[in-house]
């Protein structure tokens, strides 16, 4: 389960993308797309060396690895569709899938809505708090 290694560290979603091979880069700009596409105020960074999208806290992240990449939607999102990822690999907060074969879009997308919907909801009871 190596990750697909480059000379350096890269500083940028861009960065990352340009240094993995052709297969990988485009099954990873599919899902890049529609993060962005619903999550449109989600900052992009790179954070434990691979992208990730911040919106009121980290939200969803992704990675090229030597033999599948990988979707970082978290626990609690993972669990509310647990039906619809019994064909992937998963752990907790992680969903599997093979080089070239794209998680569906309507999937990423229920859950990057799912995990926006936990941070909100996080952000505005801390903020009751305050």
């Amino acid at each position: 389960m190596k990750k697909v290694k480059s000379s350096a560290t890269p500083q940028t979603v861009d960065a990352y993308l340009a240094a993995l091979p052709e297969e990988a880069r485009s099954t990873l700009e599919k899902i890049r797309k529609t993060i962005k596409a619903v999550a449109p105020k989600a900052t992009e960074v790179i954070s434990y060396q691979i992208p990730m999208y911040k919106h009121h806290g980290m939200l969803v992240g992704f990675a090229a690895f030597k033999n599948h990449c990988s979707f970082f939607p978290g626990a609690k999102p993972m669990a509310t569709y647990k039906d619809e990822l019994k064909a992937y690999k998963t752990s907790k907060g992680t969903i599997r899938f093979p080089v070239g074969k794209a998680l569906p879009a309507a999937l990423v997308r229920k859950l990057v809505k799912s995990r926006i919907a936990e941070n909100e909801a996080a952000f505005k009871k801390k903020e009751k708090k305050r």
